[in-house]
């Protein structure tokens, strides 16, 4: 069974889950601060349906392949379904058509970059920062 194990990626010891520097978006006051922050830090704002597979496999590979840390920008998670109001309210704020999952990338009080889907793991944040 070892060989199986390895050929099909089981394995007996879990693996660590890694952890992203989120800052929960909740509420809609929270927005004023992103846009006047991103004067001086990029920030970007992750929207995600809990409810949704595709966002939950497109949000597991953004964090698997997620290399900034705190320092470089301000990274923000919005559960929409808990949170519709801000949700809605990013998409007036922010200019930028509602879709789940979303990526928003925020500087100057304005999005420079913005993804739905599969596209969210094409954004290079890196040339952001």
């Amino acid at each position: 069974m070892g060989i199986l194990n390895k050929l099909f990626g089981g394995s007996a010891e879990p693996k660590e889950e890694k952890q992203l520097p989120w800052i929960p978006l909740n509420d809609i006051q929270q927005l004023q601060h992103i846009a006047e922050k991103s004067k001086t830090k990029t920030q970007v704002v992750f929207k995600h349906s809990t409810r949704c597979g595709i966002s939950r496999m497109v949000m597991n590979q953004f964090v698997e392949s997620y290399d900034l840390n705190e320092n470089d920008l301000d990274l923000y998670y919005l559960d929409l379904l808990s949170y519709r109001d801000v949700s809605n309210e990013v998409g007036y704020t922010f200019q930028v058509m509602h879709e789940s999952p979303q990526l928003l990338v925020i500087k100057n009080g304005v999005t420079v970059a913005h993804a739905s889907h599969g596209a969210i793991n094409t954004v290079d944040l890196q040339k952001f920062v």
